[in-house]
């Protein structure tokens, strides 16, 4: 037996087929291409039906017992297609800012839902610009493959649908709300929970709905119960985790995913991360730094203003200390992320979350050894670091899961590496002063 799981990314397309004990027995990918053009972002949805295509042509033949398929992809990336699917607009990416200014039409259509947490990047406000009639039908991009894979259109997932508006706590699209924005409540999919099977491939093959790319990484790590988090450190810091009551943040920092075996899934994204490490330290080998502690921080801001822990447009990258040397200046990265990532947890902890227990390290950050100590040093908890933690292998997982429990399917199937343990920090001086440096330029409000 086997499932595959499959990631829809920015730059590429990635599959994986995994076994039931866990082993990945194979993977593939295929790049992407999107054109960007000032605030606009966009892809041609034929590419990921082409790449998703040779994607399976290379890996099912490890396989004769393939029993599902699941599709994750970014979240909030979507395009308008005619009655019967065809796609009739490119795909807009989750990034794309073209219709930021009709945030103000959708906060005033319903305040007490949408004026904290609705951000001018979600779908929402681009489907509002876009939609004609009550022919069109917006379709998510992991949905638009789905439907490729078993020939007729299916139900999107509540993981795809937030960013579209869909109101997680009734179960059911805002209608009233849509009626007042002039949005035909027809255009908007049917919305199933994660895993639950939207049809068959011509072959047999169940394919199940998925969720997006930041939940498929945190069933990856494996954190999927309270206390335990997923922390994802690329270019920007994503964290994940699971409550069991909804958490209500009125800042808007925090917003919440359904669980799919039930409770909530709430995070973040900020905008800081290793992204700036490519832009104050071009072309340096980081690979051969030998980084220590120093009396110095970078808030690691990848560009003006802030999303998570806190909300502040104003935000811009500062620095605390002396830097004297590139090396001093890397440090100095480092532990201006594991000090935003700190500051997060407090953050989630003091709107009601789990004490933090274990936290999953994933993403390209992990690499350095020396950050993945740092990070559990600064956060006080130990930290694991899983095999295959990637979003395409967590929707094998959900897809191993088949309608039932993905957190024990998680739990036969998600391996972890190594435990790091953390010793005692001697940056805590130096985190109150960063974290009081953000509040003397009015930062966290």
């Amino acid at each position: 037996m086997a499932w595959i799981g499959i990631d829809l990314g920015t730059q590429s397309v990635r599959a994986v087929l995994a076994g039931p004990d866990g082993d990945v027995l194979a993977r593939a990918a295929r790049p992407l291409t999107s054109v960007r053009d000032g605030v606009r972002h966009e892809q041609d949805p034929q590419q990921w039906l082409d790449a998703v295509d040779a994607c399976l042509a290379e890996i099912t033949p490890y396989t004769e017992a393939l029993q599902g398929i699941a599709i994750c992809s970014t979240s909030g990336t979507f395009l308008l297609a005619d009655r019967a699917g065809r796609p009739i607009t490119p795909a807009l990416m989750y990034d794309d800012a073209r219709s930021a200014a009709r945030r103000v039409h959708i906060v005033d259509a319903d305040p007490d839902r949408w004026a904290t947490s609705m951000q001018p990047t979600w779908a929402l406000p681009k489907i509002l610009d876009l939609v004609a009639d009550s022919d069109q039908r917006v379709i998510h991009s992991a949905d638009f493959v789905a439907a490729h894979l078993v020939g007729h259109p299916v139900a999107t997932d509540t993981s795809h649908a937030l960013k579209t508006g869909y109101d997680l706590v009734a179960g059911s699209w805002p209608t009233a709300a849509f009626d007042k924005l002039g949005l035909p409540s027809e255009i908007f999919p049917e919305v199933v929970r994660p895993g639950t099977e939207l049809g068959r491939t011509p072959a047999g093959v169940p394919v199940y709905a998925g969720m997006t790319d930041g939940c498929a990484a945190q069933i990856a790590a494996g954190a999927l119960a309270p206390g335990a988090w997923n922390s994802v450190l690329g270019t920007t810091l994503v964290l994940k985790g699971v409550s069991e009551k909804l958490l209500d943040d009125p800042t808007g920092a925090v917003y919440s995913h359904l669980h799919p075996d039930g409770g909530w899934l709430p995070g973040g994204a900020s905008s800081s991360g290793a992204g700036v490490l490519t832009e104050l330290l071009p072309g340096a080998d980081l690979d051969a730094f030998k980084p220590h502690p120093v009396d110095a921080v970078i808030y690691p801001l990848t560009k003006p203003g802030e999303r998570f822990p806190f909300v502040a447009p104003q935000a811009e990258r500062f620095t605390l200390g002396a830097i004297d040397s590139d090396l001093d200046r890397y440090a100095a990265i480092l532990q201006g992320v594991a000090f935003v990532e700190r500051l997060a947890f407090e953050h989630l902890v003091g709107l009601g979350a789990d004490p933090v227990r274990t936290v999953s390290l994933t993403g390209g950050a992990t690499r350095s050894e020396y950050w993945n100590q740092l990070r559990a040093d600064t956060l006080g908890v130990p930290v694991e670091l899983p095999v295959a933690a990637d979003p395409a292998y967590g929707m094998a997982v959900l897809a191993a899961a088949a309608g039932g429990s993905v957190t024990e399917t998680a739990r036969r199937m998600v391996r972890v590496d190594r435990v790091l343990e953390p010793r005692p920090s001697r940056l805590d001086d130096l985190y109150d002063a960063f974290v009081a440096e953000l509040d003397a330029r009015g930062y966290r409000g």
